[in-house]
C-alpha cells in the first residue's frame, strides 16, 4: 500500500482515529520490547502496581489497575506461574491474600521497564523532547483528572 492509498485527512484529522492508531503503534513497540522478558504490557502494569509498596491484596491491586477481581486473579496466576509474584495469606486477615514481587519479579520489572522506556523513546522520537513531554503531560491530564461537571 502506498502513502496515497492510506487514510485521508477526513480520518487523520479525527482525534479518535489518531489516539487509536498511536496506541496500536505504542503497543506494538512495547510488545516487541517486552518479549525477551516473557511478559506483556498488562503484566508489566501489574508489576508496577505491586512494586515499591508493602505487600498489597489482590483486591487492592485490581482496584488500582481498574480491573475486575476475576481478571486480577487470572493475571496473578500467570505471573505466579512465571515466578514473578508470590501470594500468601495476610497474617492479620486470613481471608485476604497479599501479593508481592519475588526477586525474579523485581529483576524482570527493572529490565522490562528499561526496555519499555526505550520503546517509548522510539515512539516519541519524531516529536523532540519538549513536544514529547507536552504530549505526555496533556494525556496525563486527560486520563487522571475526571471531567468536571458543567453548571
Amino acid at each position: 500500500m502506498s502513502r496515497t492509498d492510506g487514510p485521508g485527512p477526513e480520518l487523520t484529522s479525527r482525534l479518535g482515529y489518531l489516539l487509536k492508531h498511536a496506541q496500536l503503534r505504542m503497543a506494538e513497540l512495547n510488545t516487541k520490547a517486552l518479549a525477551p522478558y516473557g511478559i506483556d504490557g498488562r503484566e508489566l502494569g501489574v508489576l508496577f502496581v505491586l512494586a515499591g509498596r508493602e505487600p498489597t491484596s489482590q483486591q487492592q491491586a485490581a482496584q488500582r489497575l481498574g480491573i475486575d477481581r476475576t481478571t486480577m486473579v487470572a493475571m496473578l496466576d500467570t505471573l505466579e506461574g512465571k515466578g514473578l509474584v508470590a501470594r500468601q495469606p495476610d497474617a492479620n486477615d486470613r481471608r485476604r491474600n497479599v501479593v508481592a514481587l519475588t526477586d525474579a519479579g523485581q529483576d524482570t520489572l527493572r529490565r522490562a521497564t528499561e526496555a519499555s522506556d526505550a520503546a517509548e523513546r522510539e515512539f516519541l522520537a519524531q516529536l523532540g523532547p519538549q513536544a514529547a513531554q507536552q504530549l505526555r503531560n496533556s494525556l496525563q491530564t486527560i486520563v487522571t483528572h475526571p471531567e468536571q461537571e458543567q453548571s
